[in-house]
């Protein structure tokens, strides 16, 4: 019997220090050293304006509908036709044999030309018609933004070249020259252009 209780004293004290280590010193540490080496990440990567306010996040993308803003990806993210939702990330699992899938993606085609003064015939990058796998992503290649230059340049009231600048500070080359693809961040975009017209 003295064992047992020896047993169960020794589990608990284990229990207690694991508790102590495990849900409070490593927590407090990681945050910390967060903080202090990827500040701006580790508190979500936040775009705010002149005033303080929280506009967005560069990681999370926002739907944009006004001539005046670059178009983000369709999004699926959100219950009852709401799209970028960040409680629901998630695409649509439809697969290429799906009928809704083509519907959706034809329903896509059909604005995007639209919105964007096109042919019905013009090619589109597949980016500006199927959804990201999160449903949030904030980016799109550079084709998709040289498309809608002309309809933002337009609506703004400024040039196409002068947006073309633009573009290129928020676009991202492949991660580490290799990975990925070159890619314009829509939030960071539209941010910009908005700051702009404030000067």
């Amino acid at each position: 019997m003295k064992k047992l209780f020896s047993e169960i004293r020794s589990a608990m004290t284990l229990t207690l220090v694991l508790a102590v280590v495990c849900c409070g010193i490593y927590p407090l540490a990681v945050f910390g050293l967060a903080q202090i080496t990827f500040r701006d990440q580790a508190n979500g990567s936040l775009i705010v304006d002149k005033d303080g306010a929280v506009r967005g996040s560069r990681l999370i993308g926002q739907q944009f509908t006004a001539d005046k803003y670059f178009i983000s990806r369709p999004s699926d993210a959100g219950a009852n036709g709401m799209a970028y939702d960040p409680t629901s990330s998630g695409g649509s699992n439809l697969g290429p044999t799906s009928s809704n899938l083509v519907a959706n993606i034809t329903e896509n085609l059909a604005n995007y030309r639209a919105e964007n003064n096109l042919a019905t015939n013009a090619i589109v990058p597949a980016d500006a018609v199927t959804e990201s796998a999160s449903g949030l992503d904030p980016q799109i290649s550079p084709a998709n933004a040289e498309i809608q230059i002309a309809r933002v340049a337009k609506a703004r009231g400024i040039s196409e070249e002068q947006l073309r600048k633009i573009v290129l500070q928020n676009t991202s080359g492949r991660d580490l020259g290799l990975f990925g693809e070159p890619r314009v961040n829509v939030m960071t975009l539209n941010f910009a252009l908005d700051q702009l017209a404030q000067k």
